[in-house]
């Protein structure tokens, strides 16, 4: 078996083992029935989805020829890098680190950290959209979490709030 696309043939490994972990991940929650679903059953049905797609797409990449086979180009670790240390730092910071005494510092900090940090990411930063974007995001947020959704979470730091 000849790889014809090696973009394709990766991407679809990748999805099938995410889609893999999702569904193994989902069978220790109750997964319930299409009428009365548990907690487990979309994450069920999302691994089993992204592990079809993901076989199907590496199948077609072993068939369909491509020209000049699609090659992998080298890692961009900068953007894969900053992208992990931003979403790190959103978790660390909405909930806080209790093993170090950081107290949750709350959504809007979270969201600020997360958009800056991500920005870092891409060829040129520029800080006035970077923060115009993190308050229309943290903005959103709040409406869709909180107010809408009425989701019980730290929206500031407890110093701020008491």
């Amino acid at each position: 078996m000849k790889i014809k696309s090696q973009k394709d043939f990766f991407a679809g490994l990748m999805f099938l083992a995410v889609g893999v972990a999702f569904a193994w991940g989902a069978v220790t929650y109750s997964v319930g029935e299409g009428a009365r679903m548990g907690p487990g059953y979309f994450p069920l049905m999302l691994g089993i989805v992204m592990s079809i797609l993901g076989a199907v797409l590496a199948l077609k990449a072993t068939i369909v020829e491509t020209e000049g086979g699609d090659k992998i180009g080298k890692w961009a670790w900068k953007p894969l890098i900053f992208i992990i240390l931003a979403n790190l730092a959103f978790g660390v910071l909405l909930g806080g680190l209790p093993s170090i005494g950081l107290p949750p510092m709350g959504l809007i900090i979270g969201i600020y950290a997360l958009t800056l940090i991500a920005s870092l990411a891409g060829e040129n930063f520029r800080l006035v959209p970077t923060l115009l974007l993190a308050t229309v995001l943290a903005i959103g947020s709040y409406v869709a979490f909180i107010w809408a959704l009425k989701l019980q979470m730290a929206v500031w730091p407890t110093f701020i709030t008491g």
